[in-house]
Protein backbone atom coordinates (compact mmCIF):
# COMPACT_ATOMS: atom_id res chain seq x y z
CA UNK A 1 0.00 0.00 0.00
CA UNK A 2 1.25 3.39 -0.95
CA UNK A 3 0.19 6.85 -0.89
CA UNK A 4 -2.23 7.82 -4.04
CA UNK A 5 -0.75 10.28 -6.90
CA UNK A 6 -0.60 14.04 -5.64
CA UNK A 7 -3.91 16.16 -6.13
CA UNK A 8 -2.23 18.93 -5.24
CA UNK A 9 0.46 20.50 -6.74
CA UNK A 10 0.78 24.04 -5.32
CA UNK A 11 4.02 24.66 -3.29
CA UNK A 12 2.23 25.94 -0.61
CA UNK A 13 -0.78 25.28 1.48
CA UNK A 14 -3.96 27.36 1.07
CA UNK A 15 -6.54 27.68 3.60
CA UNK A 16 -9.92 26.32 1.82
CA UNK A 17 -11.32 23.78 4.76
CA UNK A 18 -14.74 23.31 6.05
CA UNK A 19 -16.12 23.69 9.61
CA UNK A 20 -19.74 22.47 10.37
CA UNK A 21 -20.48 22.68 13.83
CA UNK A 22 -22.26 20.08 15.98
CA UNK A 23 -25.56 21.86 15.84
CA UNK A 24 -26.01 22.67 12.57
CA UNK A 25 -29.90 22.08 11.47
CA UNK A 26 -29.85 18.88 9.70
CA UNK A 27 -30.00 18.62 5.72
CA UNK A 28 -32.89 16.55 5.22
CA UNK A 29 -35.74 15.44 8.00
CA UNK A 30 -37.40 12.15 6.54
CA UNK A 31 -40.81 11.21 7.38
CA UNK A 32 -39.54 8.13 10.05
CA UNK A 33 -38.28 11.14 12.28
CA UNK A 34 -34.32 10.33 10.89
CA UNK A 35 -32.31 13.79 10.11
CA UNK A 36 -29.27 13.46 7.98
CA UNK A 37 -26.46 16.06 8.06
CA UNK A 38 -24.02 15.98 5.01
CA UNK A 39 -21.00 16.86 6.70
CA UNK A 40 -19.01 15.87 3.34
CA UNK A 41 -20.28 15.08 0.52
CA UNK A 42 -18.73 13.94 -2.78
CA UNK A 43 -19.23 17.23 -3.98
CA UNK A 44 -17.33 19.30 -1.18
CA UNK A 45 -14.59 16.35 -0.87
CA UNK A 46 -13.64 16.70 -4.32
CA UNK A 47 -15.48 13.08 -4.75
CA UNK A 48 -13.05 11.56 -2.01
CA UNK A 49 -15.66 10.61 0.59
CA UNK A 50 -19.10 11.38 1.27
CA UNK A 51 -19.64 11.62 5.14
CA UNK A 52 -22.80 11.84 7.03
CA UNK A 53 -24.79 11.78 10.51
CA UNK A 54 -27.60 9.97 10.63
CA UNK A 55 -29.82 10.50 13.74
CA UNK A 56 -32.63 8.65 13.85
CA UNK A 57 -35.60 8.31 16.59
CA UNK A 58 -37.41 5.90 18.49
CA UNK A 59 -39.33 4.45 15.45
CA UNK A 60 -38.31 1.46 13.73
CA UNK A 61 -36.46 2.34 10.46
CA UNK A 62 -33.57 1.60 7.99
CA UNK A 63 -33.10 -0.26 4.44
CA UNK A 64 -33.23 -3.56 4.00
CA UNK A 65 -30.11 -5.77 3.02
CA UNK A 66 -28.35 -4.17 0.15
CA UNK A 67 -25.14 -4.09 -1.61
CA UNK A 68 -23.48 -1.42 -4.03
CA UNK A 69 -21.05 -2.04 -6.80
CA UNK A 70 -19.17 1.22 -6.92
CA UNK A 71 -18.70 2.43 -3.69
CA UNK A 72 -17.81 1.26 -0.08
CA UNK A 73 -20.05 1.81 3.10
CA UNK A 74 -18.99 2.32 6.69
CA UNK A 75 -20.90 2.68 9.84
CA UNK A 76 -19.76 3.87 13.18
CA UNK A 77 -22.00 3.87 15.91
CA UNK A 78 -22.50 7.27 17.90
CA UNK A 79 -25.27 7.15 20.46
CA UNK A 80 -28.12 4.44 21.24
CA UNK A 81 -28.42 0.83 19.70
CA UNK A 82 -28.74 0.39 16.22
CA UNK A 83 -29.15 -3.18 14.09
CA UNK A 84 -25.99 -3.80 11.79
CA UNK A 85 -26.38 -6.52 8.83
CA UNK A 86 -22.95 -7.10 8.22
CA UNK A 87 -24.53 -10.03 5.16
CA UNK A 88 -24.06 -12.70 7.79
CA UNK A 89 -25.72 -11.95 10.92
CA UNK A 90 -27.31 -8.73 12.38
CA UNK A 91 -25.51 -7.36 15.31
CA UNK A 92 -26.55 -4.58 17.90
CA UNK A 93 -24.02 -2.06 17.61
CA UNK A 94 -23.04 0.03 20.59
CA UNK A 95 -21.15 3.48 20.48
CA UNK A 96 -17.45 2.89 18.95
CA UNK A 97 -18.43 -0.28 17.02
CA UNK A 98 -17.72 0.16 13.40
CA UNK A 99 -18.39 -1.97 10.27
CA UNK A 100 -16.84 -1.81 6.93
CA UNK A 101 -18.26 -3.28 3.56
CA UNK A 102 -16.24 -3.10 0.37
CA UNK A 103 -18.14 -3.08 -2.76
CA UNK A 104 -20.42 -5.93 -2.84
CA UNK A 105 -20.85 -5.88 0.68
CA UNK A 106 -24.25 -6.88 1.46
CA UNK A 107 -25.15 -4.78 4.35
CA UNK A 108 -28.28 -2.77 6.34
CA UNK A 109 -28.96 -1.34 9.25
CA UNK A 110 -31.91 -0.88 11.72
CA UNK A 111 -32.97 1.03 14.87
CA UNK A 112 -35.19 -1.08 16.63
CA UNK A 113 -34.51 -0.11 20.35
CA UNK A 114 -37.29 2.18 20.63
CA UNK A 115 -34.88 4.61 21.91
CA UNK A 116 -32.73 7.49 19.68
CA UNK A 117 -29.81 6.35 17.88
CA UNK A 118 -27.55 8.39 15.91
CA UNK A 119 -24.04 6.81 13.44
CA UNK A 120 -22.04 8.26 10.81
CA UNK A 121 -22.10 6.99 7.42
CA UNK A 122 -19.02 7.01 5.19
CA UNK A 123 -19.02 6.23 1.46
CA UNK A 124 -15.55 5.88 -0.13
CA UNK A 125 -15.36 7.21 -3.35
CA UNK A 126 -18.11 10.22 -2.74
CA UNK A 127 -21.22 9.25 -4.55
CA UNK A 128 -23.44 11.78 -4.32
CA UNK A 129 -25.78 9.96 -1.59
CA UNK A 130 -28.00 12.69 -1.16
CA UNK A 131 -30.32 12.56 -3.89
CA UNK A 132 -30.95 9.30 -3.38
CA UNK A 133 -31.85 10.12 -0.04
CA UNK A 134 -33.51 13.40 -0.91
CA UNK A 135 -35.87 11.09 -3.70
CA UNK A 136 -36.00 8.38 -0.59
CA UNK A 137 -37.85 11.49 1.52
CA UNK A 138 -40.03 12.56 -1.36
CA UNK A 139 -41.53 9.06 -1.53
CA UNK A 140 -42.62 8.71 2.15
CA UNK A 141 -43.71 12.33 2.67
CA UNK A 142 -45.68 12.19 -0.29
CA UNK A 143 -47.08 8.79 -0.14
CA UNK A 144 -46.21 8.29 -3.44
CA UNK A 145 -46.35 4.01 -4.22
CA UNK A 146 -43.83 2.94 -6.51
CA UNK A 147 -43.95 -0.05 -8.71
CA UNK A 148 -41.63 -3.06 -8.55
CA UNK A 149 -40.34 -1.75 -11.45
CA UNK A 150 -39.76 1.83 -10.35
CA UNK A 151 -37.92 0.68 -7.43
CA UNK A 152 -35.39 -1.14 -9.80
CA UNK A 153 -35.25 1.92 -11.43
CA UNK A 154 -34.39 3.95 -8.52
CA UNK A 155 -32.24 1.61 -6.94
CA UNK A 156 -30.17 1.11 -10.46
CA UNK A 157 -29.80 4.77 -10.73
CA UNK A 158 -28.31 5.26 -7.11
CA UNK A 159 -26.00 1.86 -7.37
CA UNK A 160 -28.17 0.10 -5.10
CA UNK A 161 -28.69 -3.48 -5.29
CA UNK A 162 -30.99 -5.95 -3.17
CA UNK A 163 -29.70 -8.67 -1.79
Amino acid sequence: MSYPEQRYLAESGTTNGTLRLADAAPDLAMKSGTNVHYLGTGGSTNGAFGLYRWEMGPRPSGPAPHFHRTITESFYVLSGTVRLYDGIKWTDGRPGDFLHLPEGGIHAFRNESGEPASMLILFTPGAPREAYFEELAEISVTGRELSPEEWTELWLRHDQYPA
